[in-house]
């Protein structure tokens, strides 16, 4: 524990200060962890449009958006365990690009992928809900 402004008690986890009552880190988790995998799978969706990297505009969202995406992810970590982080971060980055390619590449998926899919997401539900390890 650590004082802070005008003498008042803060409890400190890994130097991000909570007031007593007040969870800001663990409201804002999630919506850090949103934005990475919101970010990442704008960047892996636009490396295909990249082409290599001679595209300009789609090459700055590749940059961009992995550079937020692994920002969040970093702020992500200050409150929820990595390995649950990356699995929430990849297993729905999974499922979302493979949307995003079917939706805008037109890329097919059978019904064996969208049942891959759902048991992806499925994972990460039952890792949230009933997993121990997942900082709630």
């Amino acid at each position: 524990m650590e004082h802070g402004l005008h003498g008042r008690v803060w409890k400190t986890h890994r130097n991000v200060p909570k007031a007593r009552g007040y969870a800001f880190m663990n409201d804002m988790r999630w919506v850090y962890l949103t934005i990475a995998i919101v970010s990442e799978v704008a960047a892996t969706s636009a490396l295909r449009a990249a082409e290599g990297f001679t595209r300009w505009t789609p090459s700055l969202i590749v940059v961009i958006g992995y550079a937020s995406a692994f920002y969040f992810l970093s702020l992500t970590l200050r409150s929820i365990p990595l390995g649950v982080a990356y699995a929430i971060w990849s297993g729905i980055g999974i499922a979302l690009v493979a949307l995003v390619g079917w939706a805008v590449y037109h890329q097919s998926l059978d019904l064996a992928a969208f049942i891959g899919i759902g048991l992806i997401v499925l994972g990460v539900v039952v890792l949230n809900v009933f997993s121990k390890a997942a900082a709630h």
